[in-house]
């Protein structure tokens, strides 16, 4: 469903869509840059987000991994070895 609406533009902004559009394909126009716009903002928004948030929690992720990392390096061991048609060594219960 189409509305119609009424907008006032500057005379310079009017010059430029008569070059760039027909004068019956103006609306089909001004629509596709309105919602070319709207997607570029919306990403640059969430680009602006994901940024903030990383930067936020940058301390933190950086404390879990390191915690982490002996585990993490323990399975690729596991996994090295499985490959390789190794034995695992067994874990030793405490």
């Amino acid at each position: 469903m189409n509305k119609r609406i009424n907008i006032v533009l500057p005379e310079k902004t009017v010059a430029v869509l008569d070059r760039l559009a027909t004068k019956g394909n103006r609306s089909r126009f001004i629509n596709q840059a309105v919602v070319f716009y709207v997607n570029k903002k919306g990403k640059q928004n969430l680009r602006k987000q994901l940024k903030a948030g990383c930067l936020a929690n940058a301390e933190r992720d950086l404390e879990i991994a390191a915690e982490w990392f002996p585990i993490d390096e323990e399975a690729w061991q596991l996994l090295d070895d499985i490959r390789e048609g190794k034995k695992p060594a067994r874990r030793k219960s405490a």
